[in-house]
């Protein structure tokens, strides 16, 4: 067994690391690394013994999957006391004989906004030090010896509109453009912190930083507004990692292709989850960053895994193998999440697939 680095808060088995650390440096390991996150209440009843709570039940899941890296685990499914599933009865109201959800947001209005701002801090040093390092440290114990806890935070750009919701934050960066970014100015000194004890705390040799700024058809918001904001956001949360030696993989769904080499300037080492009916090929994406940008994920998530057979899934984790994991550089998984749709032959018939064709030296185009 070995320990990563030195504030990890488990030890990992070394042929778990090893490959890790082989395609993390694009070098080939003895296969390709599986990354994912699960929110599946079939593979989870699946996995889950008696008498296990929720947290037990998920880390053999993705122990029994074979996963070797997370960044976390879905809980939309998990028991309550009452027996009932989180997210039964909760916020819902009846429209038309259908369940639907009316989401509230902190702040509802410009005056919201201006209220907000004048009472909101950014989270205390000493509540990250004393509180998020520990459950950092007891999820990577949690998930030891089989699978890589990878710390997630965010740059504090999708803190401040998700305070909002989407289109209202759009609509307050012209009526309100001080309040919105002394809003992101905020919140990304709260990121920055969390990412800054990450790196003095040497949580974990890979950081997740997930900040969705993009859909399947392109760009939430202007390339010109996201350069001025949010790349500067991203590249101030990764310079402390990157001086700890510490690599950052990059999350936000759809298609990056526009703001993607600001992407790499601004420092990322890796970007995920690579959804291909956004545009985000593998191939493409190999061909052009494949010695420089790590790809984590690419396995469509809303039509294959649920909608293919287990040999259509099979034959495209084949092809996915063949096109990306040559010469490392490649962490195989799903293009954002195995979400409750997909049904348990293909989730096992998926995993199953990542071990056998990964193995190198894989076929290649």
């Amino acid at each position: 067994m070995i320990r990563p680095s030195a504030g990890y808060g488990g030890e990992l088995h070394d042929n778990v690391w090893a490959r890790i650390e082989a395609s993390m440096n694009f070098r080939e390991g003895d296969r390709v690394p599986i990354w994912d996150y699960i929110d599946n209440p079939a593979t989870v009843k699946h996995f889950r013994q008696p008498g296990d709570d929720y947290p037990t039940a998920m880390v053999r899941v993705y122990h029994g999957l074979g996963i070797d890296l997370c960044r976390g685990y879905g809980r939309s499914f998990e028991q309550e006391e009452d027996g009932t599933l989180l997210g039964e009865g909760k916020g819902q109201h009846r429209v038309s004989g259908q369940t639907a959800w009316k989401v509230h947001y902190e702040v509802e209005s410009v005056e919201d906004l201006r209220q907000y701002l004048q009472r909101a801090q950014p989270v205390p040093w000493e509540h990250i030090r004393s509180r998020w390092v520990p459950w950092i440290q007891q999820e990577q114990a949690r998930f030891a010896p089989y699978t890589l806890f990878v710390t997630p935070t965010g740059c504090g750009f999708h803190a401040a509109y998700g305070l909002m919701g989407q289109e209202r934050f759009a609509y307050a960066i012209y009526d309100a453009p001080e309040e919105v970014y002394a809003l992101m100015e905020l919140e990304g000194e709260t990121a920055y912190r969390y990412a800054k004890v990450a790196a003095e705390q040497q949580l974990c040799p890979l950081h997740f930083i997930g900040d969705d700024i993009a859909y399947k058809n392109g760009l939430l918001f202007s390339p010109a507004f996201l350069k001025r904001t949010f790349i500067p956001m991203l590249k101030r949360c990764i310079e402390p990692l990157h001086e700890a030696g510490i690599k950052v993989i990059f999350h936000s769904d759809g298609n990056l292709w526009q703001i993607l080499d600001d992407l790499l300037d601004a420092g990322i080492d890796g970007l995920n989850p690579l959804e291909p009916i956004a545009g985000m090929e593998l191939d493409p994406l190999k061909k052009r960053y494949g010695d420089r940008l790590i790809l984590v994920g690419g396995m469509d998530c809303s039509q294959l895994l649920p909608l293919a057979t287990p040999e259509e899934i099979r034959q495209a984790v084949q092809q996915a193998m063949r096109v990306a994991a040559p010469g490392g550089g490649f962490f195989i998984g799903s293009s954002s999440e195995v979400n409750p749709a997909t049904p348990l032959e293909n989730v096992l018939a998926f995993y199953e697939a990542c071990e056998e064709y990964g193995r190198y030296p894989v076929d290649r185009v």
